[in-house]
């Protein structure tokens, strides 16, 4: 098979995009579900990780209202690159191999540069994020060790500053949605071809152009399912983040020809 990075060198077309119908999301999660029984320890052990760094993270941030906010709305922004293993996972599982947790770190090895600058694009966007929100809420007079639930329950309950919560939400969502098209089929795609990031982003954008109706609603069943997760103190994504993380590499697999 070729790699997706050959075709720049041998003049041939970057991989062709498919279109896809509404249903197809619905689809790929219960691909994603699948894949989850089909080998359920290493998948799960993934959404444990998860969920066990997610609520030190937030444990970490109790006082601090606006890292609370960005751990949370930054979660998304990191997410494409933290379903990397789960993609080797369903890639493996396509050819009949059922690889243990250890098994699947070394899917970054094989594209480490690649993988290495797309995760520090993705932190430098997460910075910025984070630079904005702490001028934002420091403007709102939040100060370390402040109780962040108190903090943030007043901030939505007051009614004093729907703009500022309106015009944050506004930006983030712009933001994250940047990010997703930028990343529909990046990681699935380092990994199943070694390609290289700029064709593999590339192709993730021309894949949201072609398919923006069918990828909007996954985005928001995405959003949807990560904040039922968020919910439970995060142990819900114990299961929902495999079958989410399995679920991109199906969709990956139904976009990219």
């Amino acid at each position: 098979m070729r790699h997706v990075s050959d075709f720049h060198r041998s003049g041939l077309p970057i991989p062709g995009i498919r279109r896809i119908t509404m249903d197809r999301p619905l689809y790929w999660l219960r691909a994603g579900w699948n894949d989850l029984k089909a080998n359920p320890l290493p998948s799960l052990a993934y959404g444990l990780l998860l969920a066990l760094c997610g609520d030190l993270i937030i444990l970490a941030t109790l006082d601090r209202p606006h890292l609370l906010t960005v751990s949370v709305s930054g979660f998304f922004l990191i997410a494409p690159l933290l379903t990397a293993g789960l993609n080797e996972l369903s890639r493996c599982k396509a050819e009949g191999k059922k690889p243990y947790f250890i098994d699947t770190l070394h899917c970054f090895r094989r594209n480490g540069e690649s993988f290495a600058i797309f995760g520090l694009m993705l932190a430098l966007v997460g910075l910025m994020w984070e630079r904005f929100s702490a001028i934002a809420f420091a403007l709102l007079g939040s100060e370390t060790g402040i109780d962040a639930r108190s903090f943030l329950l007043s901030l939505l309950l007051s009614g004093e500053h729907t703009a500022f919560i309106g015009t944050w939400f506004a930006l983030g969502s712009v933001l994250a949605l940047g990010v997703f098209a930028i990343s529909v089929v990046t990681v699935p795609m380092m990994l199943d071809h070694n390609a290289d990031m700029p064709t593999a982003i590339v192709t993730s954008i021309r894949v949201f152009l072609l398919n923006t109706g069918p990828l909007l609603l996954w985005a928001a069943m995405l959003v949807t399912l990560t904040l039922i997760g968020f919910a439970t103190l995060l142990f819900g994504l114990v299961v929902i983040m495999p079958i989410l993380g399995h679920a991109t590499w199906h969709a990956y697999l139904d976009l990219v020809e």
